[in-house]
This record gives structure tokens, C-alpha cells and sequence, in this order.
């Protein structure tokens, strides 16, 4: 009986690694999860048969990390990616020279399949540093892997999102909710259906090329709030915040990051967020989608009541608190 395949997943502890970690363990494959604290990624070993997942350190800016975590490697996929800059881990050093540098020894290892997962309006020439980063790095992706499979996801939505459950936080704060980008549309993606997009990559059963991955409804950002508040049964005045003002804001934040000398992260509102609120973040229909993987996405409607209850204001009783005073009043 031949052995398991290996797939070596750089950036396996994040929120779609560890789906793609949790896809890959019930198909049979032995999985590395590259990543800079092995030690705070343990709950990956989980997700299979003991010995089946394993977390391993690995600093993608270094070549030897990066090889030593590749070796005897079937697969690779690269989900590493920031939303925000810390320390050395910038945009450009993650999201193209790390990028780079994963593609390029995978190459000159021989690994068979390669898939980098990018970004929905990932573009070299947009205002969004981010967006600007994650272009260039599927272009030197690209000069390595010509053959990788690029993926590129909307807004992820799953149990321990940071999309929808930080709506939901933000429905604690008071009567109104103040949404930036209001206007701005987004196909959000359930985070196993681009998942079991990877694992399929990763297996040899996609063609090459970029995969534009949106959920199948296109929704606003006043519309995605709305959905978190139907979710809750909460009420809230939606108002959106104009660009200028989310800009000032973004501004703000960053600067409390700057003076703090990077011991205070802004996760919050950056001024790159809001440059990258100003673009549609849709699939365009001028490359391959979830169609051509034969994958129907799935709706945030039918998934996001199953863990944003802990907002409602009874939680998981809400139901049966509603049914009882139903029953007193009757």
C-alpha cells in the first residue's frame, strides 16, 4: 500500500489554512502546517489521526525555513497573508516576496502541485497596498509556477470570522451601527466551500489558472449588516460612514499604531481598508470561477445563524426564552 500524500500548507493555523488543514485530514493526506509559533497551532493535530497533522516552524522570509518545511512535499499551498502591517511582516515582504520565495523552491524542489491563494481585487496598480501587494505576488508566483492554481476568495465568512462576527460586536456598542463603505459590493465565501476548492487544487483536480471565488449572493456592506442584525434579532440604525470620515478615522488609528511604535496593532480601521472599500470586491466573469471546479458555493444566510446566537440577547436560549413568555402571555 503506497503512503499518504504530503501537502505542506504555509500559513495552516489561519482561518482558511485550518479549513484547508481540516479538508485535507478526512481525505487521507498528511498534512505540515508551516507556521511562525508551532506551539500556538496545536489544536491542527486535531484534525486527523494522531501524527497525521503536525505543525512545524517556518519563517517564510528565510530559504532554509521555507525548504526545510517543503521536503518530500506532494503539494504546497500558500495561504499566508496579512490584513494589516506588523513589524517586519509587511505587505510587500508576505504577500509577494514570501510568495515569491515559496513558488520559486517549490520549483526547484519538484513539488507537483502548486496553489497560491491570493485575493478577490488583487490588482499591482490598485491605491490599496494590500490589493497592489497581492497582485505582484501572483505575477512572481506566476514566473515560478506557470502551472500553479491561484485562487482568489471574496470576504471569508465562518465560525470565527473576522467579517460578520465583528459586524456583530459592533451591534453591542449602542442604538446605531456605522458602516464604512456602505455602498461597496462583496460576495462573501463560506470558508469550506474555498477550502475544498484548495484541497481539489492541491490534488490534482483543477486546471492551472486564476479562480475568481465568490459566494453566490452579491451583497453591500448596509446589506451584510443587515443580514448579521436578522441573524441576532437585534435592532439597529444603519448609517454609513462617508469615505472622508472612515479615511480620518483609518488616519487616527494608524497613527495611535505609529506613535505606540507598533505595540498597539490597529485592527480595527486602517487607511488602506478604506482605499480598499472604495473598489466592488465581485468576481468579474473574465476568468475560471467555483463553476468550473463544479462546486456551488453557499449562501452566509443559510450558515451565519449557526454561530453569530452568542450575539442575540439571550444567545443560544433566545428561542426558548421567546417561547416561554409566549406562554405567560397566552
Amino acid at each position: 500500500m503506497s503512503a499518504a500524500k504530503l501537502v505542506t500548507i504555509y500559513g495552516g493555523s489561519g482561518f482558511l489554512g485550518r479549513q484547508i488543514a481540516r479538508t485535507m485530514a478526512a481525505e487521507g493526506w498528511r498534512i505540515r502546517v508551516a507556521v511562525r509559533r508551532p506551539n500556538e497551532a496545536g489544536v491542527v493535530r486535531t484534525y486527523g489521526s494522531p501524527g497525521q497533522v503536525e505543525p512545524v516552524p517556518c519563517n517564510v522570509r528565510d530559504d532554509l525555513s521555507v525548504t526545510a518545511c517543503m521536503a518530500d512535499a506532494d503539494a504546497v499551498i500558500n495561504c499566508v497573508g496579512i490584513m494589516v502591517r506588523e513589524g517586519k511582516n509587511t505587505f510587500d515582504a508576505i504577500h509577494e516576496e514570501a510568495a515569491a520565495r515559496i513558488a520559486r523552491i517549490a520549483a526547484e524542489q519538484g513539488v507537483k502541485r502548486f496553489v497560491h491563494v491570493s485575493a478577490l481585487g488583487a490588482n499591482p496598480d490598485s491605491t490599496s497596498s494590500y490589493a497592489a501587494s497581492k497582485g505582484r505576488g501572483e505575477t512572481a508566483v506566476l514566473s515560478h509556477r506557470p502551472d500553479a492554481v491561484i485562487l482568489r476568495p471574496s470576504v471569508l465568512f465562518g465560525s470565527d470570522d473576522h467579517f460578520y462576527n465583528r459586524i456583530a460586536a459592533m451591534t453591542r456598542l449602542g442604538p446605531i451601527l456605522f458602516v464604512p463603505g456602505a455602498k461597496t459590493q462583496m460576495q462573501p465565501v463560506y470558508v469550506a466551500d474555498a477550502a475544498l476548492a484548495a484541497a481539489m487544487a492541491a490534488a490534482g483536480d483543477a486546471e492551472p489558472g486564476i479562480y475568481e471565488l465568490g459566494g453566490p449572493d452579491v451583497v453591500t456592506m448596509r446589506e451584510a449588516a443587515q443580514q448579521v442584525l436578522t441573524a441576532i434579532d437585534r435592532r439597529r440604525a444603519i448609517i454609513g460612514l462617508p469615505r472622508w470620515l472612515a479615511g480620518v478615522m483609518g488616519f487616527a488609528l494608524d497613527m495611535v499604531q505609529t506613535v505606540s511604535g507598533g505595540l498597539l496593532t490597529n485592527r480595527i480601521l486602517t487607511r488602506d481598508q478604506v482605499r480598499l472599500l472604495a473598489a466592488p470586491n465581485r468576481v468579474s466573469g473574465q476568468v475560471k470561477t467555483f463553476a468550473d471546479l463544479g462546486i456551488e458555493p453557499t449562501a452566509a444566510s443559510a450558515i451565519i445563524g449557526e454561530y453569530l446566537w452568542r450575539f442575540r440577547s439571550a444567545g443560544q436560549y433566545e428561542a426558548i426564552t421567546a417561547s416561554a413568555k409566549n406562554m405567560r402571555d397566552s
